[in-house]
């Protein structure tokens, strides 16, 4: 159990392994990175608040979206949004903004909030209704390398194919698309979010 230095508020790990090689993974993210940065100029502190925040995008995936774990690994994940009601789509946003105000910094909500905001306005009218959101897919850097990835998000995929339902993801990262070009993604223009001051792409894949 792990007490917030401002909140006293305590948290408990469900996936805390996993949740640091997702954190040594996306380390140099421009999203998380920010996030990072927003917490504390101390970096084991920083760190560690992202450690919590890999944590519960992995609580919050299991209760409202889909989340994909190897079975008995520890390498990495893949984390996914699906469309929810009004009434259990505000339920997730006031836990998730309960969740950072708490174990990380009000700081740390205004920089997650600007950017999703952007990001959000930015994907307005490019994607239909129904489609489901790869939020988060990371790999310890130890294990990178090895053709994991694709374990990592055929499951999923499988199941949205096999419902008719179309995926999409945002990276920020240029060597990343070659991979989701290969699984059937594709690219629209990229964006410059101005928080990061970095430029991302949306990938949207249609069922196969």
């Amino acid at each position: 159990m792990f007490l917030n230095s401002q909140t006293d508020m305590p948290y408990r790990f469900t996936y805390r392994e996993i949740a640091e090689a997702l954190q040594a993974a996306l380390r140099d993210d421009p999203f998380f990175s920010a996030m990072e940065r927003s917490v504390s100029e101390d970096i084991n502190e920083a760190k560690e608040a992202m450690i919590r925040y890999m944590d519960y995008s992995m609580v919050e995936a299991r209760k409202y979206g889909e989340l994909y774990l190897p079975e008995g690994k520890h390498y990495g994940a893949s984390i996914w949004s699906k469309p929810l009601d009004e009434k259990f789509a505000r339920q997730k946003s006031i836990e998730k903004m309960t969740f950072i105000l708490e174990h990380m910094r009000e700081g740390s909500l205004k920089t997650y909030s600007a950017i999703v905001d952007f990001m959000s306005e930015q994907a307005n009218g490019l994607l239909p209704e129904n489609i489901w959101y790869l939020s988060i897919l990371a790999i310890d850097p130890v294990f990178q390398g090895q053709g994991l990835g694709t374990g990592l998000v055929e499951t999923i995929i499988g199941k949205a194919d096999g419902m008719g339902i179309p995926t999409y993801l945002e990276t920020y990262t240029p060597e990343n698309k070659t991979f989701y070009k290969r699984l059937g993604y594709r690219e629209t223009a990229p964006i410059l979010e101005p928080v990061t001051g970095a430029e991302y792409s949306i990938m949207i894949r249609e069922p196969a």
